[in-house]
């Protein structure tokens, strides 16, 4: 399926088309699926989310404009509910005096000290995402496809209807725009 085809998929699943939904669902689930797993690191947590990401979606289908790609609509609508989850985890609460060892040191506080600092990472992530919805569409594509999804050239040029060279050389751009995004952002922090 090209990607012009995309829009009327979603006019018709704003006006309820079950079998635009799920061709839709089907076109980007791997995509959301690998964003998932690469944000939890967990297959279990990575399905759940991605089948709560399109439930999200559809229900706000009406609320897509179209001003972006159907894709980094979805994207965007995945990461938010990855990072959702991530805020809503309650940390088991345990009793000082249940954590400390005889020795009067609590191991999970020694445990967390020496752990790099995890809200950095989500800081990078949130960048990366921040750097990848800057690019143009047909960037981001075939950086997202090749990069991350490991679709080879030939693949993608078959997935985006162009030609291998024109996808080897939007993603050399891709990796250009998105290197100067952030280095840029980097040095702003």
């Amino acid at each position: 399926m090209k990607d012009s085809e995309i829009p009327e998929l979603v006019q018709r699943a704003k006006d309820g088309d079950e079998e635009a939904m799920e061709r839709l669902y089907h076109l980007h689930n791997r995509q959301i699926y690998g964003l998932c797993l690469r944000m939890t690191s967990n297959p279990t947590e990575a399905e759940d989310m991605t089948q709560e990401a399109f439930l999200q979606a559809f229900r706000k289908i009406n609320t897509f404009r179209g001003d972006a790609a159907f894709f980094s609509w979805i994207y965007r609508i995945a990461t938010n509910v990855v990072l959702m989850r991530r805020r809503k985890k309650v940390h088991p609460e345990v009793a000082l005096e249940d954590a400390t060892a005889p020795n009067g040191v609590a191991p999970g506080i020694i445990k967390f000290i020496k752990q790099p600092d995890p809200s950095r990472k989500l800081v990078d992530e949130m960048h990366l995402h921040w750097a990848l919805d800057q690019l143009p569409d047909g960037f981001r594509n075939v950086l997202v496809m090749h990069d991350i999804e490991g679709y080879k050239h030939k693949e993608i040029a078959k997935r985006t209807g162009h030609s291998v060279g024109n996808s080897k050389s939007q993603l050399h751009n891709a990796r250009h725009r998105l290197r100067e995004l952030l280095t840029a952002d980097s040095h702003a922090l």
